[in-house]
């Protein structure tokens, strides 16, 4: 890809790295990342949106009232089929965050491990997800964004996991590309799980 993925040229929120969601509807959501309390995920995150696979991908799962899931097909790319450990077993010193509208969390798949880049953004409070699934971002700006998707017409889709809901807009909704904003600092590619057992959806 040409376009430059990281850029200089906004708000230094207290330092802390920030993404932008570049919606081809002209429309933004504006994260600041959280290495402090979920540093292999924002790791992970940086790294796969680094790679520029989230670009031109559609919104996969909504979920009205619960959580707008960005993908559950790792963006369809090989390179991102790939799981890390849960954070907080990697990282038992941290204290996992309360999972609320406005936070961003890494999806996961129970005891096989995280998603590498499966993050989505909860619509009500998640007191099922505290150390489950991680907090590692909050919504600068863009909830109006998230409410629109919550509302658009939806179809259901057959899944291979039992008991998950998955429906998807009739109208694709596309990532034009997503913008990271590192404040000069590095980020190390994350801890991946080693000879993972990948969920049947990716396959």
């Amino acid at each position: 890809m040409n376009r430059e993925r990281i850029s200089e040229d906004r708000t230094d929120a207290g330092g802390h790295p920030q993404a932008v969601i570049h919606m081809a509807n002209g429309s933004e959501i504006v994260m600041e990342l959280l290495p402090e309390n979920a540093p292999n995920t924002v790791n992970s995150f940086i790294w796969a949106a680094g790679t520029g696979l989230m670009d031109r991908h559609p919104v996969e799962r909504i979920v009205p009232g619960s959580w707008i899931d960005v993908s559950y097909t790792a963006f369809g790319a090989e390179k991102l089929r790939y799981l890390i450990p849960n954070e907080f077993q990697l990282h038992p010193e941290l204290q996992p965050l309360p999972s609320h509208p406005g936070d961003v969390c890494m999806g996961g798949y129970g005891e096989a491990g995280l998603a590498g880049c499966e993050f989505f953004f909860p619509l009500r409070d998640c007191p099922e997800h505290l150390g489950v699934y991680p907090v590692f971002g909050h919504v600068l700006s863009g909830m109006e964004e998230l409410y629109r998707l919550e509302k658009v017409p939806t179809v259901p889709v057959d899944f291979p996991i039992p008991g998950v809901e998955v429906n998807t807009p009739v109208e694709p909704q596309i990532i034009d590309h997503v913008e990271l904003i590192l404040h000069g600092r590095r980020y190390p590619e994350p801890v991946r799980v080693k000879d993972p057992v990948l969920p049947p959806n990716w396959q």
